[in-house]
Formats: C-alpha cells, sequence, structure tokens
C-alpha cells in the first residue's frame, strides 16, 4: 500500500466530514472529479457528475452538529480504499448506523467513484 495514496484516503475522509459538517458547496465539489459517480446506494443508479453530485448532497443534507462520526480504513491498494464507519444521529432517541465505503480516488485524491452501503445498528 503507498502511503502517499493512504494518505490520500485519510485525507479525502476528513474532507468528506468537512463537507458533512458544512454543507458548503465548495467543500463537497473539492471531494469529486468532474465526472465522478456517486452511489448513494449501491443498488440505485449513480449520481453522476460533480455538479450533480453537490446538488444531490446539498437536497439531503444533515444539519452541523447532528452526527458523530468515526471510521477504520479497511484496506487500500491500486486506488481503491475500502472504508468502515459509524455513524451516529444526536436524536431523541439517537440513531447509530453501520457504514462500508468503496471509494475510488484518482492521482489527485479525489474521488471518481464512490459507493456506500449503510444500515441502522442494532
Amino acid at each position: 500500500m503507498s502511503g502517499m495514496r493512504e494518505r490520500h484516503l485519510d485525507r479525502w475522509v476528513d474532507g468528506y466530514r468537512r463537507a458533512w459538517e458544512s454543507n458548503d458547496p465548495a467543500d463537497i465539489a473539492a471531494l469529486w472529479t468532474e465526472d465522478a459517480a456517486f452511489y448513494r446506494r449501491p443498488d440505485e443508479e449513480p449520481v453522476l457528475g460533480r455538479d450533480a453530485i453537490v446538488n444531490a448532497w446539498l437536497e439531503v443534507a444533515d444539519a452541523p452538529g447532528e452526527t458523530t462520526f468515526e471510521y477504520q480504513v479497511l484496506g487500500f491498494g491500486d486506488g481503491v480504499g475500502f472504508v468502515r464507519g459509524w455513524t451516529t444521529y444526536l436524536t431523541d432517541p439517537p440513531a447509530e448506523f453501520s457504514n462500508l465505503w468503496v471509494i475510488r480516488l484518482d492521482r489527485d485524491g479525489r474521488a471518481h467513484e464512490f459507493t456506500e452501503w449503510w444500515m441502522e445498528a442494532h
């Protein structure tokens, strides 16, 4: 696993979290290549293109401070990262979710494909 590419993955996840909290279109756009594909569920058609991804993100944006998130990199090679995440929505009562992300990064550390699986934790 290339250390430089591995750092790209950590930076990307940190940037994703920053965008998640800010809902700033520039923060969101910085994550993606212009022709990126975002699979919000693996069994649905992807959102295609950076501008469409920004718009889709903002349509379902969480409020800043509404969640906590922890993650673990499960593996990275050939530009593909696998991340396990734990999300808690600070609602009453709290809701917890388990996440699995598959992220394909370009040489600059931007995602050109992102697929997420999420399920409510019990």
